[in-house]
């Protein structure tokens, strides 16, 4: 099946039962990750508390900074975007992840990354998203938190976490498709957060920025 006639795996949880909402690709242009059992802040709330993890984050606008803070490419070091995903290309990309392994409670890579973590704190976020750039620097376009299903199922956490009142998306890869829907990790709950305004900043919480893209990125040779 090619990616552009399969759905995008796409769960969410507005409570951890497994009792999941599979959104079909063509669904997903206007999905709002089961907002129906979200409250939502208004658009001002909304830009507001970005803002917050925006400033928080404006260190590691220089990628030097995360770096020695101990942030590294998630393996395979792939530049995201929706059309790499099979998705409409006018989602645009989330860009090149940067981990924070400790942070995450990385355990292993094979067969897909795995870990313990449940940090949710977007003030000390556990993933870094950039864009890379014509002149080969890297733009600092967002952050994100990633938990592990697992892992916040055995804390004892019966619902999924929020930001804005809004649920975090769950990814799990579907071995039905040619894409890895969970990026090479195992299942989990995650958030973006862009930084890019958007004439409605809730926007700016779904999963693909339509200003990121990855026109520049260079695959490091093998």
């Amino acid at each position: 099946m090619s990616k552009k006639h399969v759905g995008f795996l796409f769960v969410t949880f507005a409570a951890l039962g497994f009792a999941a909402l599979i959104a079909p690709q063509a669904a997903l242009a206007h999905d709002t990750s089961g907002q129906s059992a979200d409250t939502l802040l208004s658009p001002q709330e909304v830009a507001a508390e970005i803002e917050k993890v925006r400033q928080a984050t404006r260190k590691y606008e220089d990628i030097n900074v995360a770096l020695a803070d101990g942030y590294v490419p998630a393996p395979p070091g792939d530049c995201v975007t929706a059309a790499k995903e099979g998705l409409p290309p006018e989602w645009g990309g989330m860009g090149i992840h940067y981990i924070q392994p400790k942070l995450l409670q990385i355990k292993g890579a094979e067969p897909r990354v795995h870990g313990d973590s449940t940090h949710t704190d977007f003030m000390n976020p556990a993933i870094l998203l950039y864009e890379p750039m014509a002149d080969g620097s890297m733009k600092l376009v967002g952050v994100e938190n990633l938990v592990f299903l697992h892992a916040w199922q055995r804390a004892g956490n019966q619902a999924a976490p929020t930001f804005a009142g809004r649920h975090w998306d769950v990814m799990a890869d579907s071995a039905s498709t040619e894409q890895d829907e969970a990026h090479h990790f195992d299942p989990h709950m995650d958030q973006h957060i862009y930084f890019a305004k958007s004439t409605d900043p809730r926007d700016q919480l779904r999963p693909f920025h339509p200003s990121v893209t990855c026109e520049h990125h260079k695959p490091a040779s093998k």
